[in-house]
């Protein structure tokens, strides 16, 4: 037999590949525990696959002596997947790295490349439409405040790049100078110069870059003086974070954490800095001295050190936010919620920034109703989501776990052969609504959106018997991505809605049975003088009455105060359109070209216009996307069911 000889063995036509497929490196780390490697494929991480593995070993080999001069400098990394909506994802990251206020006048940020300030990133999105992935990178020198301008810097490190990858780079980036320390926002292409998808080292990633940069900074500003050194390490003694200090004694404790500083080698200095921050370090619990000069350290220190570190970041990030909004803080009056809430929380947001800039988690501070000031990861944001400064929400754990739909569409499907529809459902259930089969399509297409369903080509489902257990992860991911849930109660600051002419959230608390508790210091007060004037205005405007010194509201009062509000605003496009204003009363159907949304106190409307006269009903998400187009539904006492024309699976409502 020649080596060139093979046998060929076909699978069905049309056979696709099982999930549990092994990939490229999987059946690698096989071989070489069939051919006997244990232990060398337990030691295999694929950490030196891609462009510039070597180069990333030889920079982080320098010697450490070397390393106590050079200029620090932070590289944060992730890589971004660009399928499903990847894409999306990269426009708003470049519109967020491009917003008002970073730079040191308070302008927007201009995006640069290797040749031109003031870039075209429209153009460089279109370039990677097909790009299988994206890199993001944050470059943050310590001594960052020290240039006045941080991009020849960038360029000069993404040109040291392309050596030491082998390969043109295409990239844009934005410095950023609106935090204590200067940094880069770069966003890399993935594709090399050649087309192909761009694979770099982790090694290099995690520490090339790193080095790089450093010798970059240490050329400009020379390396670190005694002095500098000196002081840098002096202040690390009292911190209470995770510090070089802590790193090193980390590195010279035994295998019991046991550091006994007499046995060290060092300068006097050196013992001295040593002795005076585990002397810190045991007040604040994490080192204990068993003998004179010897110490050791908490299990738990550098995780527990880096946590108050992050937390510190946090109280300073509370008092800056409330500081600009005018409000005093109370630091016994501050709640920290940095993996979503407990319980629900109302409030006015104050300031709204990223908790975590690499992986777009988002952060909000919030005025409570209760009187604390309340910092809260709400994870990722949809590009979409409406959130600004002075609104008022309330937030609530984020509801994840199986839900009945969940389980009706198992059913439905088990009984169909694995199949679920719109057609077989009303088939299985001739009870149910199209409307309500319809739901059940939207909750698999949130699914199929983050890869947990498929959807057919005839626009029917696969659903297989470990549906219930897709729901589960589906669930997860999205508490992991969105650990909470954002209701917005008034798009309005509160002073604003105390003279305004329509449905307020001031309103829904005046006639609600059980209001928002609220508390007689900082925002709760501010709510409650807001309902005190509030009443008085309605007593003005004849929406209310007092009896035997009781407040009294009139009947239908949020019907009343909507109807002013749409008909004072019908009138006036009534003389724009040249229209007559049609309202819209439950078991109305509404038919025609949905033209625009309009934001007004009582929420947002959308106005439909047909050839003989127009009408404003509330707006829902689902109707955007027909902007310009015809659309008919049914008014109900509530909001509107829209029927927006066939889609896969039957018609679709909302």
């Amino acid at each position: 037999m020649r080596d060139d000889d093979f046998e060929p063995r076909l699978g069905k036509i049309g056979n696709r590949p099982s999930e549990r497929t092994r990939n490229y490196l999987q059946r690698v780390l096989h071989a070489s525990v069939l051919a006997g490697s244990r232990k060398a494929a337990r030691a295999f991480t694929g950490s030196r696959i891609g462009r510039g593995s070597g180069m990333g070993r030889v920079l982080a080999s320098r010697d450490r002596n070397a390393a106590l001069r050079t200029r620090r400098v932070i590289i944060k990394s992730r890589i971004v997947r660009l399928a499903g909506k990847g894409m999306a994802a990269a426009r708003a990251h470049l519109r967020y790295i491009q917003r008002d206020g970073v730079t040191r006048t308070g302008e927007p940020g201009q995006l640069y490349d290797a040749e031109r300030d003031g870039a075209d990133g429209k153009a460089f999105l279109e370039r990677g439409t097909d790009d299988r992935h994206q890199f993001r990178f944050i470059v943050s020198a310590e001594d960052g405040a020290e240039y006045e301008d941080l991009k020849p810097v960038i360029r000069r490190l993404m040109a040291q790049m392309e050596t030491d990858l082998g390969t043109k780079l295409d990239w844009v980036a934005v410095d950023h100078f609106n935090t204590g320390h200067p940094h880069t926002h770069v966003m890399l292409r993935g594709k090399d110069d050649k087309g192909e998808d761009l694979i770099i080292a982790r090694d290099y990633i995690s520490q090339g870059m790193r080095e790089r940069a450093a010798e970059i900074v240490a050329f400009d500003l020379g390396p670190r003086t005694d002095r500098e050194i000196e002081t840098k390490l002096r202040s690390e003694i009292e911190q209470d974070r995770f510090t070089g200090l802590d790193r090193t004694l980390l590195r010279i404790a035994d295998e019991d954490r046991v550091v006994e500083v007499s046995r060290v080698h060092g300068s006097p200095f050196e013992q001295t800095l040593r002795t005076g921050r585990l002397q810190k370090l045991a007040r604040l619990e994490f080192a204990d001295e068993i003998a004179p000069g010897r110490w050791r350290l908490a299990p738990d220190m550098e995780n527990v050190l880096r946590r108050m570190g992050e937390r510190g970041d946090i109280i300073k990030t509370l008092h800056h936010a409330l500081h600009a909004h005018g409000a005093a803080l109370d630091p016994a009056q501050i709640s920290v919620h940095e993996s979503g809430v407990t319980t629900r929380l109302v409030g006015e947001i104050v300031a709204r920034g990223l908790s975590d800039e690499i992986n777009d988690r988002s952060y909000l501070v919030l005025n409570g109703t209760d009187g604390r000031a309340h910092y809260i990861d709400i994870g990722r944001v949809d590009e979409t989501a409406d959130i600004r400064r002075h609104m008022i929400v309330a937030i609530e754990p984020s509801q994840a776990g199986i839900r009945d739909v969940d389980r009706t569409i198992a059913e439905v499907a088990q009984s169909n052969a694995g199949r679920y529809s719109v057609n077989i459902h009303l088939h299985a259930d001739p009870s149910a609504s199209a409307e309500f089969a319809q739901a059940h399509v939207r909750r698999l297409e949130a699914m199929r959106r983050a890869g947990f369903a498929s959807r057919e080509r005839d626009g029917s489902w696969s659903i297989g018997p470990d549906h219930l257990a897709k729901v589960e992860a589906f669930e997860k991911n999205g508490e992991r991505l969105q650990p909470v849930r954002l209701e917005t109660l008034s798009r309005l600051p509160l002073a604003q809605q105390i003279g305004a002419e329509g449905v307020t959230w001031l309103d829904k608390q005046i006639v609600a049975r059980e209001p928002e508790t609220t508390s007689t210091v900082g925002f709760g007060r501010e709510v409650g003088d807001a309902l005190q004037r509030r009443r008085q205005w309605l007593l003005a405007e004849d929406l209310a009455r007092e009896e035997n010194s009781k407040f009294m509201i009139r009947a239908n009062l949020l019907a009343s105060l909507r109807r002013r509000e749409l008909t004072r605003v019908a009138g006036q496009f009534s003389e724009k359109l040249g229209l007559a204003y049609h309202e819209a009363k439950p078991g109305d159907r509404v038919e025609g070209v949905y033209r625009r949304p309009l934001e007004l106190t009582s929420g947002r409307f959308a106005l439909i216009e047909n050839a003989r006269d127009f009408t404003l009903v509330p707006w829902r998400p689902v109707i955007e996307r027909n902007l310009g187009k015809g659309v008919s539904g049914i008014a109900r006492e509530v909001g509107i069911s829209w029927t927006l024309g066939r889609q896969r699976g039957g018609p679709s409502f909302e």
